[in-house]
């Protein structure tokens, strides 16, 4: 565990927030006080009660939002929208409905100024990664949700950027296709050694994906509690519905989800 903390501590700081307060209106604090670091290559989950502030942070670092107050740093640097390091998953798809499955993995390398054949080799690589190699040539009106999903994850670990904010991007699945998908998500992350902020209602996905989960207030006043998730990788998210310690942190995560609307 000490050998584990040296390592963590030595890598650097890719995103740091610092007294953050954000305001919509006169009326509404959004956030007030909110503190974080999340170092190079780390995956950190945001939980909290519906209003907490979750989004209107990843919107912050991702630039899309002011902050009123604190200071807010990407690789040393202050957020701007449109970084290149950073790639933004939304909750829903957002695939090109006149493009292909392999139209669509491709379409951030083309904006990225990647060559036809090179950007095809790319896109066609992650569609395998995925599972979805047969459903190359479909449209996404004839894929289920959770394979658009998969499109989703393939297009945007194509373009192989540095930071990962991602909102929900599960909450329209049922849960065994959740299951599914964590295992693909923590596969394309653990490939890319990128640093991912991932925010979710859902404590089991939180902990299945998550190094650290923070547990945000309800009034949007920061950070409640940290939780250290210390279970080995890779991960597997169907074993570890049998691993007494995913249940363990489960449960202490749920108290400290009840004390943040308290």
């Amino acid at each position: 565990m000490v050998a584990n903390a040296t390592h963590e501590a030595a890598r650097a700081v890719d995103i740091r927030v610092w007294g953050l307060a954000v305001n919509f209106g006169q009326a509404r604090n959004a956030l007030s006080g909110v503190d974080l670091d999340v170092r190079q290559g780390e995956f950190v989950a945001l939980i909290g009660a519906s209003g907490c502030g979750k989004t209107t942070l990843l919107n912050v670092i991702a630039g899309l939002v002011p902050a009123a107050g604190g200071t807010v740093t990407i690789r040393d640097l202050p957020p701007s929208a449109g970084r290149r390091d950073i790639c933004y998953v939304l909750a829903r798809d957002a695939l090109l409905p006149w493009r292909t499955v392999v139209g669509n993995v491709e379409y951030g390398l083309e904006l990225s100024g990647v060559g036809r054949e090179e950007r095809e080799r790319q896109a066609l690589a992650y569609i395998e990664k995925v599972g979805l190699r047969n459903y190359r040539d479909f449209y996404p009106s004839k894929l289920s949700q959770g394979m658009r999903q998969r499109v989703s994850l393939a297009r945007a670990f194509a373009v192989d950027r540095g930071i990962y904010l991602m909102d929900e991007p599960f909450s329209a699945l049922d849960s065994q296709t959740k299951l599914l998908l964590h295992d693909q998500l923590l596969g394309l992350w653990e490939s890319s050694g990128a640093t991912v902020v991932f925010v979710t209602h859902d404590i089991g996905e939180a902990i299945t994906l998550a190094d650290r989960v923070i547990v945000m207030s309800k009034k949007g006043t920061g950070v409640v509690e940290e939780i250290r998730v210390e279970l080995p990788r890779p991960r597997s998210a169907d074993a570890l519905q049998a691993d007494a310690r995913y249940h363990d942190l489960y449960r202490r995560t749920w108290k400290s989800l009840k004390a943040s609307t308290e």
